[in-house]
């Protein structure tokens, strides 16, 4: 069960700094992140939107009480990884393995939720 906690709090801890660095580098670097986000052919009014998702899904990830509030923020992050990986392999820029190291620090993350939860009940 210690094991399973400092698992859980590791991958966690370090999935949402990966997430946070993203986030920051969509407020502080805008001008660069529009440039990304043209190659793509997104629109740049979601720059900040997505900035926002990520922080509260941050929050909502680390915080303790609420098992729905972190499986929200779990689906959240599902949808944002895995339209991420499809982003860059649909415009071939050989990005998308950017995306597994936050992606497995994701998985573990939710994995060992469960873990601790089916423990508790």
């Amino acid at each position: 069960m210690k094991r399973d906690r400092i698992i859980f709090w590791i991958a966690s801890g370090l999935f949402s700094l990966m997430l946070l660095g993203g986030a920051m580098m969509y407020i502080f670097d805008h001008e660069n992140v529009i440039k990304m986000f043209e190659v793509f052919g997104f629109p740049a009014y979601i720059i900040y939107p997505m900035a926002f998702a990520k922080l509260l899904g941050i929050g909502l990830l680390l915080q303790p009480k609420s098992q729905t509030l972190r499986q929200w923020a779990y689906a959240g992050f599902m949808i944002n990884l895995t339209l991420a990986i499809i982003a860059h392999v649909s415009i071939g820029d050989g990005e998308a393995v950017g995306v597994i190291p936050p992606f497995a620090l994701f998985i573990v993350s939710m994995i060992f939720n469960a873990k601790l939860n089916r423990t508790k009940a």
